[in-house]
């Protein structure tokens, strides 16, 4: 069998082919994306060959590359095996000998999910409303901006009949006029694309068994649904919640020696447009659940309401998970193995949500 470690560029790849058997190195070259080359390369290689490349975006053509001619293409995390050189050089071709080398020793750390391309192509509706909505919001504030300097502060009422009409009503200078008139029409535009995608989001999120799942919780709408599941994938590959949160990024930092201990603001490792839906959807649940709203208000006092948010996120981030690893409906959720003295939903029982040891007498 055929393994080729492969460091991937969007202009071109290190390749460096061995045989596992005998470990001969068969190939050790640069190819460039431009032309048939990479075609020509790998299509002379017999089927069954396994190619290695570290975890990064702007492959999805070389995926169905490697498809089409029947090849293996391997996914690892890019952390682990840059720690694997002991070596502090690096270049490309000793990268892609490193990714070679590990595979033929069974040590090359392969990614446990990869998302397939209609998984990616969900992701991509995702991010493409996400970016119009953040277009119309800005829109909106320039013809708040235009208003405001006429005298007119009508903050969200402008947006109905009558503050449309008052907008539309006002004396301006000539190329003032023009980029009010200008916005409006991109806003109408945004607007109505901005719907389309909003109901092509709630059919796939519809068709999508555990996405309506997420669905049963408030604050949880298509959107939070759909990307939390295309995010999370196989919720098995995570033992526990604590390592989702690490996942997304939401748990602190920290920097700890002896007996010293320093925590930090949270990692922000992970999916950054997940865990903005997560603080979004985390305002809303915390207005309806009580405990939540609770915390939320105790932690907005006592720091910053930004803290509070993303306090509440990560609870919903558990709580979703727990909801995928037991496909169990939001009602049914009561108290989670791995938590017993914190109850992922509030029992309507007079049990506390902290632990004995900490109620006050």
């Amino acid at each position: 069998m055929l393994i080729i470690g492969c460091d991937f560029h969007p202009s071109g790849q290190q390749v460096f082919m061995v045989e596992s058997a005998s470990g001969e190195v068969l190939a050790d070259r640069w190819i460039e994306h431009q032309g048939e080359e990479v075609k020509k390369f790998y299509a002379s290689l017999p089927a069954g060959a396994v190619v290695g490349v570290e975890a990064s975006g702007n492959m999805v053509w070389f995926e169905r590359l490697l498809q089409s001619y029947g090849h293996e293409l391997w996914i690892g995390d890019a952390v682990k095996i840059r720690k694997q050189d002991e070596r502090k050089q690096k270049t490309d071709r000793r990268d892609a000998e490193l990714i070679a080398r590990l595979i033929q020793e069974g040590r090359f750390p392969r990614l446990q999910w990869v998302p397939s391309l209609g998984e990616r192509d969900l992701r991509q509706l995702l991010l493409h409303r996400h970016k119009l909505v953040r277009l119309r919001a800005q829109i909106k504030c320039q013809l708040q901006h235009i208003a405001i300097n006429q005298g007119v502060q009508r903050k969200h009422k402008l947006w109905t009949q009558k503050g449309r009409e008052v907008l539309e009503s006002l004396e301006l200078e000539p190329w003032t006029q023009r980029r009010r008139d200008d916005l409006l029409r991109l806003m109408e535009d945004v607007g109505k694309q901005c719907w389309e995608l909003d109901q092509a989001v709630l059919v796939a999120a519809e068709a999508n068994v555990r996405a309506r799942l997420l669905m049963s919780h408030p604050g949880v709408g298509p959107v939070i649904s759909l990307a939390m599941v295309l995010t999370v994938g196989k919720v098995e590959r995570f033992p526990n919640s604590r390592t989702l949160v690490s996942y997304l990024g939401l748990n602190p930092s920290e920097d700890s020696s002896g007996e010293r201990r320093r925590q930090g603001a949270i990692s922000k490792q992970g999916n950054s447009f997940m865990r903005y839906l997560l603080v979004q959807g985390a305002q809303t649940a915390a207005r309806t659940d009580p405990a939540w709203k609770r915390q939320y208000k105790r932690l907005a006092m006592r720091k910053h309401r930004a803290l509070a948010k993303v306090m509440i996120a990560r609870k919903l981030a558990v709580r979703l998970y727990w909801m995928l690893r037991t496909n169990t409906p939001y009602p049914e959720v009561v108290r989670m193995q791995g938590s017993s003295s914190h109850p992922v939903v509030e029992r309507p029982t007079s049990l506390s949500e902290r632990p004995a040891s900490q109620r006050r007498q």
